[in-house]
């Protein structure tokens, strides 16, 4: 079993900044790709930044330049450094990771963004 561990988000103003963190732990035996995805309200999920296991790297086109993915392999966690955030990024983020192509999900953080 496999259990993903979020941390960060929260409030903050248009322009400033937030980190979000997700660890995972379990029975980890290859992890194939960590992501983040993110909802807003009336909104369908979409994915925000991954990273496949090959080291390949995607952003979705409204975060490109501001938004920033990294893993560490040593701590299985995967990050995402949010930079000059606007109001439309207001939305839960949760973290996808999977183990050899088996998805696991975290339990979701909020980030409000403020005008």
């Amino acid at each position: 079993q496999v259990r993903l561990v979020e941390s960060g988000g929260g409030l903050v103003q248009a322009g400033g900044s937030l980190r979000l963190s997700c660890a995972a732990s379990g029975i980890i035996s290859r992890i194939t790709r960590m992501g983040w995805y993110r909802q807003a309200p009336g909104k369908q999920r979409e994915l925000v930044a991954e990273i496949i296991s090959g080291g390949e790297i995607h952003y979705t086109e409204s975060v490109k330049g501001r938004f920033t993915i990294s893993r560490d392999n040593a701590k299985n966690a995967v990050y995402l450094q949010m930079n000059s955030l606007k109001p439309e990024d207001t939305a839960a983020y949760c973290c996808n990771v999977h183990v050899d192509y088996v998805p696991y999900w975290g339990q979701g953080r909020q980030v409000t963004v403020s005008s």
